[in-house]
This record gives C-alpha cells, structure tokens and sequence, in this order.
C-alpha cells in the first residue's frame, strides 16, 4: 500500500524529533495509528497534508475560541508582523493586552506576561513561596500545571495518557515538596495542613480539571479551598491556562464567584501563539522583579506577534451573545451525543462545563481521578478512530479536553452527532 504524505511526514520526523512530535500527546500512541500532519485551518475546519477534512474539535488544545484564520486575529497579525516581530523592549500593545485583562478579572491587579502555560505556573509557585516565606505547594492528583520539576508529581494529562504520572529527571529533593491532594476532596486538603501547619505556600487547583478530561468542581469544592487556605496564611492559586476567558470573560473565578491570590492564564490570551501570564494582587505581585527579590524573566515575553493576536481575541470576545452562543452549542453537540452512546448502549458520560466537554467511556458519574481511571480506554481508541474516519477530530487521548469554537455550526454539530452513530455502528 502506497505511503500517505502524512505517514512519510511521520516517519522523517521520527528521525529528528523524539517520537516525531513536538508534544507527547500528539504522537498517537494512546490510540494506535499516524497522526495526520495538519496542512491549513479555517474556520471549524482543519485539512491535513493528504488533503483530508475534519471538524476540528481541539482548536490548538484550547486556545481558538473564534476559530481558525479568524479574520480580525490575521489581520491583527499581519500589522504587527510589518511593524517587527520581535525587540526584547517595551511595547504599546503588551499595556493594552494587561489592562484588558486586569479589566476583566477583578482579582488581578497587575499582571506578568510570559511565553507559556507551564511558564506561567511555574512562576506563580515561585511568587507564592517568596509572599508566604513557606516550601511547600499543594497540587492536585490528575492535574496538569505544565512541566517544571516540581510540578510532574501524578499530573494529568500526557502523563496519564502514557502511563507516567510522574517524570523521569525530576530530584526526589524537589518532589517532596510538592504535596497532592484528591480533586473533588477537601479532606485531603486539610490532612496536608495538618500535616504542615505553617510548611505550605500555596494551593494550585485547575478550578474546572480539564487535563484528565473535563472534570467540573464539585458543589462547595471551590470555596472550601478559598476558606481553608485563608485559615493557614497559604495562597491560593487558580490555573485558568484552559478556562480564562473560555467559560466566560471573567473565567472560572467568575462563573463559581471565587477570589484566588494569583491567577494564571495562556492559550486564549494569545489567539493561538504562545503566550502565558501570571498575576494577582497587586502587594504579591510588587515582588517580582525589576520591584522586589522574586526574579523571572523572558526575551519574548510580551512578544508583539502574540499579544496583537490575543488582544484581537478578547475583543471580539466582547461582542453580545458570544458567552451564550459557545454554552448553546456545546449543549446541542454533548445532548446529541450522549442520546447516540445511550441508543447505542455504550456506557458513558459527558462531563461539560460551558464550551469544555469530554466524553468518558465509563458509567459515571466522573467526579475524581478515581472514576476518570475506570474509563475504558481501548474502547475510546476505537471511537477516536471512528470518527476520524468519519471526518471529525477528536482529541487522541481520553483524559482531555474537547472545545466548541464561535466558528462551529449547527451543520458541524449535526455531522458529528451522525459521525458517532457511524462509528459506534
């Protein structure tokens, strides 16, 4: 059988890049077969290097909530693009883009651009131990907060995906000081600061997990955490790299009416380059260098390219109905979807909060790292392929996230709700 240009493409890249991807997840091997290298995007459509289309369901992991090429993100690109892409100085648009989202999210006074979600975390952690004086970070089982040393302690995500819920290379020294708790248990939580009464910084929580799949917090969740690290003099630390500015313009701290210490952001903020950030109240935040002893520095960060793209997102962000449009949507593909597995007889559960849905291959209900565990994955491997064939791209891993873009349409949700009843025929 003649090679695919996306088999040939593989195998080159096999060569010279480690498992032929730039990131784990994308190599396939949580569900068999090639990964289509992706040609073009527009709209809620992507084509890959054969020519193939699907409806694109991941949108960059997240990122393309207008998605893809959106007009007003390119054109924003291509201005920034002739004036220079890139000076390790100050620019007009960095201010613009911090303002709106200090504007946005009132538990952010002032804000630190970086170059990464996992940039982001990381130096939250840091500016968390440098306010409180303190080591230790609790973090959450099946969370994800990127790839920094301390933070691969049974992370989501990859790591889940590939068996390997911690990482190779990482100091048992710097391990320990991360402490992890249950999602979803408050319990735990407060067994750790029994444990270390005065030991711990901060508390770091996706507030909706979305890197074992989409697992919403439970009633009450949020706000124990908020009253528990206020007891104790600890931070509390929201990675709203996924949910800011996705479940609305306030992000998950808006929509469950909680007020972390710090906050970090990504993906929606730089339209699709890659952007992080990292702020909160302003006395935390004095501490970062060039005004205080915390240091963290980036030659990219606030790179022209990528806060033109964010800032042209967020403001169309700001059109009427917009929030209303993604939940509509998303409501009508996972309603769709869950009436087909249930036809089917296939046991499953959606869990979705807003335009964030994952579809488990498990009972449910999926509250915990527990019961995300008991998916059956060879099963979601099947369906992943399924709806390939079917033209419709889904996320190559059970323990994540889809997203509903501003560019999906009602002939999108209708397709993939007839692509899973071809693929689970």
């Amino acid at each position: 059988m003649q090679q695919t240009k996306s088999e040939k493409l593989f195998a080159k890249a096999q060569k010279y890049i480690p498992g032929g991807v730039n990131s784990p997840v994308r190599s396939f091997r949580a569900v068999g077969g090639t990964p289509p290298f992706i040609a073009r995007g527009s709209g809620s459509h992507i084509w890959d290097a054969d020519g193939n289309e699907y409806i694109d369901y991941l949108g960059s992991w997240g990122p393309l909530v207008l998605g893809h090429a959106h007009p007003a993100v390119v054109d924003a690109l291509i201005k920034a693009a002739e004036a220079g892409t890139s000076f390790g100085a100050p620019v007009a648009q960095e201010v613009d883009l911090a303002r709106f989202i200090c504007a946005s999210m009132p538990s952010i006074d002032m804000i630190r651009l970086v170059n990464s979600g996992t940039e982001a975390c990381m130096s939250a952690i840091r500016l968390a131990r440098a306010h409180t004086g303190r080591d230790k970070i609790i973090k959450f089982a099946g969370c994800y907060h990127g790839h920094a040393d301390g933070l691969l302690v049974k992370a989501g995500s990859g790591a889940m995906t590939h068996g390997i819920p911690t990482s190779a290379g990482v100091p048992e020294s710097y391990a320990s000081e991360t402490l992890v708790a249950d999602y979803n248990d408050l319990s735990s939580v407060e067994e750790a600061f029994a444990a270390f009464p005065e030991g711990i910084a901060a508390v770091i929580v996706e507030p909706v997990a979305g890197n074992m799949g989409v697992v919403p917090p439970a009633p009450g969740f949020l706000q124990g955490l908020r009253r528990i690290t206020q007891e104790h003099g600890a931070l509390l630390i929201f990675d709203e790299v996924i949910t800011g500015f996705r479940l609305e313009a306030g992000g998950a701290q808006a929509r469950f009416g909680i007020t972390p210490d710090l906050t970090t952001l990504g993906k929606i903020i730089g339209g699709g380059l890659p952007v992080g950030a990292y702020g909160g109240r302003r006395e935390i935040m004095e501490l970062v260098a060039p005004l205080g002893p915390m240091y963290q520095a980036g030659t990219l960060s606030g790179n022209p390219l990528a806060v033109a793209a964010g800032l042209a997102t967020l403001q169309e962000l700001t059109r009427p109905g917009t929030y209303e449009k993604l939940e509509s949507m998303a409501a009508r593909l996972t309603e769709g979807l869950t009436e087909v597995f249930d036809r089917k007889e296939v046991p499953s559960t959606i869990n979705r909060v807003g335009s964030m849905f994952t579809g488990f291959f498990n009972h449910g209900p999926v509250a915990s790292l527990a019961q995300v565990e008991q998916c059956d994955v060879p099963g979601h491997a099947r369906f992943f392929h399924g709806m390939l064939e079917n033209g419709v791209y889904l996320a190559p891993s059970q323990f994540e996230a889809g997203f509903i873009s501003l560019a999906h349409t009602e002939e999108d949700i209708d397709r993939t709700i007839a692509a899973a009843e071809a693929a689970l025929a």
